[in-house]
């Protein structure tokens, strides 16, 4: 009896400390990219993300060695924690058309390959709206460059990667002509600017732009 009553006492703490999907949205299809990038990083946070990242370890035997036992354990105990994190994150619409596993990266491989084509259409509307964004000189050139940022990290969840180097290009021709000696000054230079450089100088040109016509 005293054992089952010290296992039951180990349960809640471990339950209790996860508040299941704290800062993650429930998967309705659209968010996919958000929501697995967000299911990742809080068990990772938690550090439950060990069977994500492991292959389910030999089923014990009676030669199994310590290690093997603790390993085994630990990996059991990330799987089943990771589960439930999963699947308390999914909208019940959606589960049933996920084949069931108790394997935790297989459950999850199954709900990419669910939502892989679908993001497809998304991507294509992210680089439309990136191509033909121009900064409205209203909002605030940081501002933009945020939004512009935004929709680089979107596409990078949906494995359409856009480097620094393409970004800053994108951005650059999104600012109106006010702005054209200092993309003629940016084009002269032999270095490129990383993404913080960029909205360092870009701010700075504002407010000078703002200082000098404030002057005259």
């Amino acid at each position: 009896m005293a054992s089952s009553s010290s296992s039951s006492k180990i349960a809640f703490p471990i339950t209790s400390t996860i508040s299941p999907n704290s800062g993650i949205e429930i998967l309705t299809g659209a968010n996919f990219a958000f929501w697995r990038d967000a299911v990742k990083l809080t068990l990772g946070m938690m550090d439950l993300d060990y069977a994500l990242r492991h292959d389910a370890p030999g089923t014990l035997t009676a030669e199994s060695t310590t290690e093997q036992k603790q390993e085994y354990e630990k990996w059991e105990r990330s799987n089943r924690m990771s589960l439930m994190v999963i699947k308390n994150s999914i909208s019940v619409a959606i589960m049933g058309a996920i084949p069931d596993s108790d394997n935790a990266k297989t459950y999850l491989k199954s709900v990419e390959e669910q939502f892989k084509g679908s993001s497809k259409p998304h991507a294509s509307t992210l680089i439309l709206k990136m191509l033909t964004s121009k900064y409205d000189g209203v909002s605030g050139v940081r501002e933009h460059i945020m939004m512009m940022s935004d929709m680089a990290h979107k596409l990078k969840g949906l494995d359409m990667e856009i480097s620094d180097g393409f970004l800053v290009h994108f951005i650059m021709t999104s600012l109106p002509t006010r702005f054209d000696a200092f993309k003629i000054n940016y084009n002269t230079q032999k270095d490129k600017w990383s993404m913080s450089e960029l909205t360092a100088m870009c701010v700075q040109e504002e407010e000078r732009r703002h200082c000098s016509r404030h002057h005259h």
